[in-house]
């Protein structure tokens, strides 16, 4: 694989429209090639028969049951509230309108 470069990542950070210094520039070229690097020595150690893994260990379903379980009343529910109004909460406006 090419070694990165530091006018490629000009290019790159032109695109994405980020400003970056010369030494900068120098630093991210030298990090994005220790990445590359890295993650071709992985590819080259896992072969065709290594099947892809998202967890190295099989996950299981950890949920709970839905059970009911005791409930606050409305004015439970409303005693610390900054702000209520006909047993709501009341909550500052963030959208225009109505």
């Amino acid at each position: 694989m090419s070694a990165i470069d530091r006018e490629q990542v000009a290019h790159l950070a032109e695109l994405a429209r980020i400003e970056m210094t010369d030494e900068e520039l120098a630093r991210v070229a030298g990090e994005l090639e220790l990445i590359v690097s890295s993650v071709a020595s992985v590819s080259q150690a896992a072969g065709p028969d290594v099947p892809a893994t998202s967890h190295p260990l099989p996950l299981q379903n950890v949920f709970r049951e839905d059970v009911v379980g005791e409930m606050l009343t409305q004015e439970e529910a409303l005693l610390n509230a900054p702000d209520s109004q006909d047993g709501k909460f009341r909550v500052p406006a963030i959208l225009d309108g109505e």
